[in-house]
């Protein structure tokens, strides 16, 4: 039999929290439930997870800040948030820290359930694909590592940068349509991913900004193009 796949709940709405983790249980999850950021934390240190779904206003220790922290511990693991606050600039601040998904209060439990799946199923499938390298001017993008090293410094990439960057170096030197890079990452084209998308080419550009003849560009209506020498 299959592992169950764990998932750390934190939720401070003591009924929604528990609704919450019979449900994820009832669908074949491990989820366990917290109900402040700081017991969250904790939680994180000492158990290992495959997902955090993390509400935004907590006690003791807020969900962005949270996430923050978990994301200096591991850069990979997926981190949905639930708010009941629809502020873009709050959407967009979860995704600036690293968010897979957002959803805003009250929502469905089968919407819930989708969103994770969906989550799992292109993070698993990530993993289970072979070994990619690829060669971005000075950069080598390792994509099963998430690692991209140029002379002896190596930076490990979120799981989004990985495969934001994956879908730029297939389609280096052409232009990477915006609604397919929606669709291949974020499943949904609307306006909190398009521009979770901005947020994490501007971080791709910082990324590479070491070789100046690589070079991420906006094409106007239609996507980017990743530039980068062409091989002798």
């Amino acid at each position: 039999m299959a592992e169950k796949l764990s998932i750390l709940l934190c939720e401070d709405d003591e009924n929604l929290g528990m609704l919450l983790r019979e449900y994820l249980n009832a669908k074949g999850y491990n989820a366990e439930l917290c109900p402040d950021g700081d017991a969250g934390y904790k939680a994180f240190l000492k158990n290992k997870y495959d997902l955090c779904v993390l509400d935004v206003m907590m006690p003791k220790m807020d969900g962005f800040t949270l996430a923050g922290e978990i994301r200096k511990v591991n850069t990979e693991i997926p981190i949905i948030f639930l708010t009941a606050k629809t502020l873009k600039e709050d959407v967009l601040e979860g995704f600036k820290i690293g968010a897979d998904d957002y959803l805003t209060k009250p929502f469905s439990m089968e919407e819930l359930t989708f969103r994770i799946e969906a989550i799992l199923r292109r993070v698993h499938g990530k993993k289970n694909k072979d070994t990619s390298i690829y060669q971005i001017g000075r950069f080598t993008f390792d994509t099963q590592k998430q690692l991209l090293t140029i002379g002896d410094r190596q930076t490990k990439l979120t799981t989004k940068e990985s495969e934001l960057l994956s879908l730029l170096c297939a389609h280096a030197n052409e232009i990477l349509q915006r609604d397919f890079a929606l669709k291949s990452i974020w499943i949904d084209d609307n306006y909190f991913n398009a521009r979770s998308m901005d947020v994490y080419i501007t971080k791709l550009r910082k990324h590479l900004k070491e070789d100046p003849d690589v070079e991420i560009i906006n094409i106007h209506g239609k996507g980017y193009k990743l530039i980068i020498p062409e091989a002798n």
